[in-house]
């Protein structure tokens, strides 16, 4: 039976991230029985594949950036709120970690929030590098680059039960401050 207070287009974002996170090449019908609706009503929210990503896409990120908010709210310099962060993203892997698959990048609104999460993180490098955490020669776009390859990094290993959420964060953390040396 459907929670009253859940709204449909909710129901069937909720049943899509449980569906891809096992499934990534799964069907629009597997989201509607998973959703307890039918394919109709499914399409009467989301025309198709590609509007059901963008949807998903953006519900990612705001889901995202609520958690890493939430991790730093405490956080003293921008070098410990860089390496919270993580911590607070690495869980997010297997509801997530499909879209990596399917990125909706073509929609100007999630091209929107992905360049609006970068200047973010391109400030935050930036003051952390001011605090003596990063080489001031290293470009702040490598370090950004490096960072978010490092959470897909972790995200795999986390998916894949190679690794926990907290030691991917960890792993992620040394290899960029301090490389893979020993």
């Amino acid at each position: 039976m459907r929670d009253k207070n859940v709204s449909i287009p909710d129901l069937i974002l909720e049943a899509a991230f449980e569906v891809f996170s096992q499934n990534p090449g799964a069907s629009l019908a597997d989201v509607a029985k998973q959703a307890g609706v039918g394919r109709a009503t499914l399409h009467r929210h989301y025309a198709g594949r590609d509007e059901l990503m963008v949807a998903l896409t953006l519900a990612a990120a705001q889901e995202l950036d609520e958690a890493v908010n939430a991790a730093v709210a405490d956080c003293k310099t921008y070098t410990e709120g860089l390496e919270v962060a993580l911590g607070a993203i690495l869980p997010l892997a297997a509801r997530h970690m499909f879209l990596a698959t399917e990125p909706a990048t073509h929609d100007p609104r999630v091209a929107e929030v992905y360049a609006s999460q970068t200047r973010d993180l391109t400030h935050d490098v930036d003051m952390a590098k001011a605090e003596g955490t990063f080489d001031p020669h290293i470009p702040n776009e490598w370090i950004v680059q490096a960072y978010e390859n490092l959470i897909y990094a972790g995200w795999a290993m986390v998916s894949a039960g190679d690794a926990t959420p907290k030691q991917a964060s960890a792993l992620a953390w040394r290899t960029l401050t301090r490389g893979a040396r020993p």
